[in-house]
């Protein structure tokens, strides 16, 4: 998989301000604070096919992915080169490390919660809701904490994580 750093891709993009730049992170993430000339494609939303049609992507051009920390671009940049193409280009630490590295941004009015931070509170809640209920309704709950440590131990490991792909779809994680 092909990397650059924000600060190389902002020289690029001075040069030739009509470069392919692509944010997979939710709307919401999106509107809170992006790169100027990046367009957002919701990871769960991102098809190769429909975006060669489209003309975001080309086959001909690199395509710079970016997400909140690289995780989320690295899936999409896999997805392109399940299609053949081989010119998806992350960029390194996402939209965090372009924040850090001083570069350009557009801040939006909305204040949101990470995806990562939503699924901490997610996990976290349905933990303690299952210690809770084992304790004080019936033993047998512990099986909801045991699920749901299970599939943290699943998410850490394939780098896979259901509840984020749920919580990426939710209403608050969508623009009005």
């Amino acid at each position: 998989m092909k990397t650059i750093t924000p600060a190389q891709l902002q020289t690029l993009l001075t040069a030739q301000p009509g470069l392919s730049v692509l944010d997979v992170r939710t709307p919401l993430e999106f509107a809170e604070v992006h790169v100027p000339q990046a367009h957002n494609i919701p990871l769960d939303q991102f098809d190769p096919q429909s975006l060669l049609r489209s003309g975001q992507l080309s086959r001909d051009q690199p395509a710079y992915l970016l997400c909140r920390s690289g995780v989320r671009a690295a899936k999409a940049a896999d997805k392109i080169a399940r299609e053949g193409l081989d010119n998806a280009v992350v960029v390194e630490g996402g939209t965090q490390a372009w924040i850090e590295a001083g570069l350009p941004v557009d801040r939006g009015a909305v204040k949101v919660i990470s995806l990562e931070r939503q699924v901490r509170i997610a996990a976290g809640s349905l933990v303690l809701t299952g210690v809770l209920l084992a304790v004080f309704v019936h033993p047998y709950f512990i099986g909801l904490s045991a699920f749901v440590g299970a599939g943290l131990v699943f998410a850490g490991t394939t780098d896979w994580c259901g509840m984020g792909l749920l919580l990426a779809k939710m209403p608050w994680n969508s623009r009005a």
